[in-house]
């Protein structure tokens, strides 16, 4: 009996407890980044929900719709290779990791650059389907794949903060 409360505790923790709703600004809630510039910039959108967690720098994910159209944003905007979108809690709904990357396969969604670097070896992903569903995530990019691993950083990874 014990091993089944200690179980429900440990799932509740991990499923509901570490994950907050997201204050949405309205403004900045998703940018992408300009080719132009190599920066960020918000983009139009509306519907906007995210969550996110102390836990760990790759639990954000974020559910928005956009009218911005497929031209637009690749003429304007970075790609991202190699995006996989992170699975989020099943009561966060709007966000299927499976379906996102079953549209991003089949050339339904494209997926852009957010931010790099958006906190020391992670990058901000959002992917934008033909019909305007938009979806934010987390990934772990070159360089916090090597840091996590011990390899060598080499000389395309920026400074470490170290707080």
């Amino acid at each position: 009996m014990s091993a089944l409360v200690f179980g429900a505790v440990v799932y509740y923790m991990q499923i509901y407890h570490f994950y907050n709703e997201v204050p949405v600004n309205g403004t900045t809630d998703v940018e992408l980044t300009l080719f132009a510039s190599g920066e960020p910039e918000p983009i139009l959108y509306e519907d906007f929900t995210a969550i996110d967690a102390e836990s760990s720098p790759i639990r954000y994910r974020a559910c928005f719709k956009t009218s911005m159209s497929f031209p637009m944003l690749t003429e304007t905007y970075e790609p991202y290779e190699g995006a996989s979108p992170k699975n989020a809690p099943d009561w966060f709904d709007c966000f299927d990791a499976a379906a996102i990357g079953q549209e991003i396969e089949a050339g339904t969604a494209l997926v852009f650059t957010g931010q790099r670097n958006f906190e020391w070896g992670i990058d901000r992903v959002v992917a934008i389907t033909d019909d305007g569903r938009g979806y934010v995530w987390h990934e772990i990019n070159d360089c916090g794949d090597k840091a996590y691993d011990g390899s060598p950083l080499g000389r395309d990874c920026p400074p470490r903060d170290e707080d």
